[in-house]
C-alpha cells in the first residue's frame, strides 16, 4: 500500500476525532476546495504541502501524519513545545474571518509565547468590559484554534449573534456563555443552537 494512501487514512482518523463529520465538513472549515482536501484523504494526491496545517488543526505531530509515529489522535494535547512561538496578533474581526486560515496576513503584530500545547494559535487585543475580571481592555488573549470542545467554566471566543467574535466563559445547565465581569448589569448569552466556537482562550497577557 502506497504511502499516500496510509497518511490518508491517518487523516482520515484525525479528521473524524477533531469532530468533523465528513471530508465537505473538514474542507469547508479550512477553506480549501473539497476535490483537494478529498484527495489527500483518499490517497490519490500528496498531503505534504498540507501537512503542518492538518497537523495544527487536528492536533496530532506531524511525523504521526507523515509517518505513523509520535502522538496521534486523543495524545497530542498536552504536548508542550520546547520553543516560544510568535503569535500573531488581531485587532477585533468578525468571527468569521477568524476561522480563516489566511487571518495572519491581517496581523497587526505578534506576542512571542512559550509552553504551549500544539493548536492553532491566534493572539486577540480585548477591548470591553464584559471579561474584565479576568482579562481588562487592551489584554491580549491567546486563542487555540484547534481547541473547540467546551468545558465548564471555559473561556471561548464564540459568534455572537450579529456573526462578530465575543469571549465570555461558557458555564452548562443550562449552556450559556458569561461575562466575568464587575459591571453586574451585563448579561449572559444563551445559544438558541450551538454557537459556532471560534476557540478556548488558554492565556490572558496583561499590558502594564
Amino acid at each position: 500500500m502506497s504511502d499516500t494512501v496510509e497518511i490518508g487514512k491517518r487523516l482520515k482518523l484525525a479528521r473524524e476525532h477533531a469532530g468533523y463529520a465528513s471530508a465537505t465538513v473538514a474542507a469547508q472549515s479550512l477553506g480549501m476546495k473539497y476535490p483537494t482536501y478529498a484527495g489527500h484523504e483518499n490517497g490519490s494526491r500528496g498531503v505534504v504541502r498540507n501537512a503542518k496545517q492538518y497537523a495544527r488543526r487536528y492536533k496530532v505531530s506531524l511525523d504521526w501524519l507523515l509517518r505513523g509515529v509520535g502522538p496521534g489522535p486523543g495524545e497530542a494535547d498536552e504536548i508542550i513545545s520546547d520553543k516560544a512561538i510568535d503569535i500573531p496578533i488581531l485587532t477585533t474581526v468578525s468571527a468569521g474571518a477568524l476561522q480563516r486560515d489566511d487571518v495572519i496576513d491581517e496581523a497587526m503584530g505578534t506576542v512571542t509565547v512559550g509552553q504551549l500545547p500544539i493548536g492553532d494559535w491566534i493572539a486577540l487585543e480585548v477591548s470591553g468590559e464584559s471579561m474584565d475580571r479576568i482579562s481588562p481592555p487592551t489584554s491580549i488573549i491567546i486563542v487555540n484554534r484547534a481547541d473547540k470542545t467546551l468545558v465548564p467554566n471555559g473561556c471561548y471566543v464564540i459568534a455572537d449573534e450579529n456573526g462578530d467574535a465575543t469571549y465570555k466563559r461558557y458555564r452548562p445547565a443550562p449552556d450559556r456563555f458569561e461575562p466575568v465581569s464587575t459591571n453586574a448589569e451585563l448579561e449572559p448569552i444563551f445559544p438558541d443552537n450551538t454557537p459556532t466556537i471560534i476557540g478556548r482562550v488558554r492565556m490572558s497577557i496583561l499590558k502594564m
